[in-house]
């Protein structure tokens, strides 16, 4: 019996010294699936993985398990025709894997891979539980990153200093942002906005940042933890008695004040700060630290002892640690480079593909790039986490192969995810996680053709034909085109006239022909019957055909200003009527798909909540960040209104539809006063003096005036209830909208 004990223990021994994280990673996948491959952590002077076969067994080696999940993600692609990806983290996988015919291998001396902009954990993650934070950190080690931005629960850390400094909880409460809101006040643009934070909320979201990073670790990554860089409550020279710089308003919010680095109490509150982190989330190889963020520069300041203080600081609490700054706009400033040693700051290049400022052509080009300082290579690709097809893949394979040759690129040592918000064009990064792994450049269509049989695991002619017209349209946006994100839906704008884009931000400009994304979605709907039931195709289905009829909507937005303008009364009612009929079809088409279901977000907010006052507030932060993002100063005249705006069901039917609704209404009651007898015009009312030009500009047809906020607000104060699981069938949905809008 104690021998059969023994024997027991030995095999349990046995079985946990073979268990590792990758293997915990593929059971998530399909479970079983660890039994099919063999991992094996190696040895070796570059990243790399390789792929072999042993009987059975498909054989997946590197020297990091980040690099094993990698190789693993590459073998299910271009090996089994398997493609995880945001709208799908499973896979039902064959019993018997395809053999891997001979030993391949891939390396790369990229070896820091980032992810996530400040922005994503509020426009994306907000209110991500850990059953979806642990499908997003498999998918970050399938894609080759080891370097991730973890700021899930840095207001807690917050919250528990300020107490310490003398703060009360509500004063507290009035300065940490609401859930939705937070990166923001984390980048020093507002306080208080969304909140008051429920006390519940730092205890969820501290435990959620320990698996976080728990996983992360196991995995072998490197969180990049949020370093401290001055900021302080706007009151702090009352409460604390502390020299501070006040910051102007943004957009209207209120913004907190900063102390300086080279403030003699910078030290004492940045110590402050970085033990309640320590104390709460454990120590860091890297910090992320973004000083004068989107702010002009200021005499005031030496900026090149503030980055020396802001180094020291961050020291202290780690002295190996590195310093990991946005290159955004102005920042980091020269003065901030020069004074700090080579190794001490790694510099994230934002927008690589667009805007680079390493020093290759662009309108943010700098002359001397970096310097001497490290610096990752980093697609933006998405801002608002607005939904879009949208890519600038020439670009991006021009600039990343352009980091081989240049003189300005020898610092760089990896890529970086930056993008504002994710969950969407998941074309664009698997290109991009793949480029470090491919020395030799790419041909874009043959790398397309490969992506398209992995992503639905078949060959199809109609879809891969749907896919290069895409690639060199919509998903191919030129040089000199520097607009923020994708093309953006009709639909989602405030009605005027002269319409063109939803948000005041997008720097937007036509750069492909409708027509286009219109044969491409006919392609797909050609081809859906063959390929029904293939979740990646009908999520792209759905993608494309949506964009498909938001650009057709365009048009017909055009012919119903144009029917105003000509005073055509019947054509106006017919087009009006059918642009409408696209916007209820085009919400039925969304509903298909839980992703693009406004009561997925809804819904993932109000479960957050533990009570009915939390869950509606919850709900409140996610309805505005989606609209108004703030009050009616910040929506009107600071410009923030549909930043964020979302093409998802419920939203097109009850949200944007009021608005657009009531504005061909106004327009229809204008056309009537001008068919009417104008008492005015007889030359004995008030427009007896006007002059001749004037009574020619009020011939013109007049835009109509509506106080959009006061249609808008009624709505993110609402808790109507939206579903999140899909209704209707893709593909036949798919269809109708093919029949009724895209047909010629």
């Amino acid at each position: 019996m104690r021998q059969l004990i023994i024997l027991f223990f030995c095999l349990a021994a046995s079985v946990l010294a073979e268990a590792n994280p990758v293997d915990n990673l593929l059971e998530r996948i399909d479970k079983g699936a660890s039994r099919k491959f063999k991992t094996e952590l190696v040895r070796g002077d570059r990243d790399f993985f390789e792929l072999d076969q042993s009987g059975q067994r498909v054989v997946v080696r590197g020297n990091t398990w980040v690099n094993i999940a990698t190789g693993i993600n590459w073998y299910l692609k271009y090996h089994a025709g398997v493609h995880l990806s945001w709208n799908g983290m499973k896979a039902a996988l064959p019993a018997v894997l395809p053999p891997v015919p001979r030993r391949e291998r891939h390396d790369t001396d990229l070896t820091l891979r980032y992810d996530f902009n400040y922005c994503t954990f509020s426009y994306s993650m907000a209110f991500w539980d850990w059953q979806r934070w642990e499908e997003e950190i498999d998918w970050m080690a399938l894609h080759g990153v080891n370097m991730p931005l973890a700021i899930v629960g840095e207001e807690c850390v917050w919250r528990n200093m300020l107490l310490r400094l003398g703060y009360s909880e509500e004063e507290v409460g009035r300065f940490i942002a609401g859930p939705a809101f937070l990166a923001w006040w984390e980048m020093n643009n507002l306080e208080g906005w969304g909140g008051p934070l429920p006390l519940s909320w730092y205890d969820r979201q501290e435990r959620l940042q320990k698996k976080i990073l728990a996983r992360m670790r196991e995995l072998g990554m490197q969180p990049v933890l949020p370093g401290y860089c001055g900021m302080v409550p706007h009151d702090a020279r009352e409460k604390l008695g502390l020299d501070v710089a006040d910051a102007p308003l943004w957009n209207g919010f209120q913004r907190p004040a900063n102390l300086l680095p080279t403030d003699p109490r910078f030290g004492e509150i940045a110590a402050c700060y970085y033990k309640e982190l320590t104390r709460l989330f454990g120590k860091a190889d890297y910090y992320s630290m973004d000083p004068f963020h989107e702010s002009n520069d200021d005499s005031r300041i030496d900026y090149g002892a503030a980055a020396r203080a802001l180094l020291q600081a961050m020291k202290a609490a780690n002295p190996k640690a590195v310093w990991v700054v946005q290159g955004w706009t102005e920042n980091p400033r020269p003065q901030m480079l020069d004074a700090l040693a080579p190794g001490d700051l790694l510099v994230l290049d934002l927008f690589s593909e667009c805007r680079p400022m390493w020093g290759a052509p662009s309108i943010w080009h700098r002359e001397q790039g970096y310097g001497q300082h490290p610096w990752l290579f980093c697609l933006l690709e998405n801002f608002g986490a607005n939904v879009g097809l949208h890519g600038r893949m020439d670009q991006l394979i021009d600039n990343f192969y352009l980091t081989k040759t240049h003189p300005l690129a020898r610092h760089l040592q990896g890529i970086g995810f930056t993008m504002e918000g994710s969950e969407n064009n998941p074309v664009m990064f698997e290109l991009m996680s793949e480029l470090p792994w491919r020395p030799e450049r790419i041909d874009k269509q043959t790398w397309l053709r490969d992506y398209v049989k992995a992503r639905y695991g078949t060959d199809n002619a109609k879809v891969a034909e749907a896919w290069r017209i895409l690639a060199e349209s919509i998903y191919n946006c030129p040089v000199g085109n520097n607009q923020q994100g994708p093309h953006e839906s009709i639909f989602c704008a405030r009605p005027s006239l002269n319409n063109f884009q939803a948000s005041s931000w997008s720097k937007m400009r036509n750069y492909y022909d409708p027509d286009d994304t219109r044969r491409a979605a006919l392609l797909m709907v050609e081809a859906a019957e063959a390929l029904r039931g293939n979740n990646n195709f009908e999520y792209d289905l759905v993608d494309i055909v949506r964009q498909a009829l938001a650009d057709q909507a365009r048009i017909q937005y055009q012919r119903v200003v144009g029917d105003y303008k000509t005073f055509s009364r019947k054509a106006f009612e017919a087009d009006a009527d059918r642009f409408m009929q696209m916007l209820q079809m085009q919400d039925r088409l969304l509903g298909t798909r839980s992703e693009f279901r406004v009561g997925t977000r809804l819904g993932q907010a109000r479960q957050c909540g533990g009570t009915q006052a939390e869950k509606d507030l919850y709900e409140w932060n996610a309805r505005v960040q989606v609209t108004t993002w703030g009050n009616r100063y910040c929506a009107d005249t600071g410009g923030l209104r549909d930043y964020a705006h979302k093409e998802w069901q419920g939203m097109l039917a009850d949200f944007y539809a009021l608005r657009w609704r009531t504005y061909f209404d106004a327009l229809r009651e204008q056309m009537a006063r001008m068919s009417q007898p104008d008492p005015e015009m007889l030359g004995t009312g008030s427009h007896s003096n006007k002059t001749a030009e004037e009574l020619f500009q009020m011939a013109l047809p007049q835009e109509v005036t509506i106080d959009y906020y006061a249609i808008e607000e009624p709505w993110t104060l609402s808790h109507q209830p939206y579903a999140s699981a899909p209704e209707g069938d893709a593909v036949e949905v798919a269809r109708q909208v093919a029949r009724q809008f895209l047909a010629r």
